[in-house]
């Protein structure tokens, strides 16, 4: 004879489940708010130490000397999206199917257009560009916002994210957005960000501007 469930404590629980998803205690990936921020803690601590101590780090000997940490915003999942990737399927004869990249020495570098993301903002919505380097599994993002040469380097900032399958999925985290390289040694070969992906709006999210030590 099967167990019989109590209607009551069977409506609690949905209720409770419900109240979580709206109150963002879980996202479409099934981590909650606070698993979430602790990723992105240990990103952002991860990167401090690489930048500290690595011997690839993009700071020179007496700048890490003096360093202790990047400066950030404060971590506001209102800047974290997730959604379908809306794929380009251009032949690879297509001259659509590259896009070539300016660059702070002045020469190119060519990505694939993989597809864009839509995500809304501030009452407001906007399409993000994504592409990826030949042979990598990750796409790239190089963007620029409104905060860019106050708050920000004025040469605009990256991010990187993961393709989930299935689905074509994909979680656009700007609380991860990073620096380029040559933002900290003149050395490093940097893209600037294409017109598509100049956001007309502060992404009050991520790496700030240097700090020299």
């Amino acid at each position: 004879m099967s167990a019989k469930i109590d209607p009551k404590l069977l409506s609690a629980f949905l209720l409770l489940i419900v109240a979580s998803l709206s109150a963002g205690l879980v996202d479409s990936q099934g981590k909650s708010d606070q698993q979430t921020i602790q990723e992105i803690k240990d990103y952002r601590e991860g990167r401090d130490g690489f930048f500290k101590e690595h011997p690839r780090s993009p700071l020179d000997e007496s700048q890490r000397g003096d360093f202790k940490a990047l400066t950030y915003y404060p971590i506001d999942l209102k800047y974290r999206f997730d959604g379908k990737i809306e794929r380009y399927k251009y032949h690879i004869m297509n001259p659509k199917y590259y896009a070539n990249f300016l660059t702070n020495k002045g020469i190119k570098k060519r990505y694939i257009r993989y597809g864009k993301f839509r995500f809304q903002l501030n009452g407001k919505e906007h399409t993000m560009e994504l592409y990826k380097s030949p042979g990598s599994d990750h796409l790239f993002i190089p963007f620029r916002d409104k905060t860019n040469g106050s708050a920000t380097y004025n040469g605009g900032r990256y991010l990187d994210a993961e393709i989930i399958m299935p689905g074509y999925k994909i979680v656009i985290d700007f609380n991860m957005a990073y620096n380029p390289s040559c933002v900290y040694n003149e050395k490093y070969t940097c893209i600037i960000p294409p017109d598509e992906n100049n956001f007309d709006v502060e992404i009050r999210a991520g790496e700030k501007m240097f700090q020299q030590p």
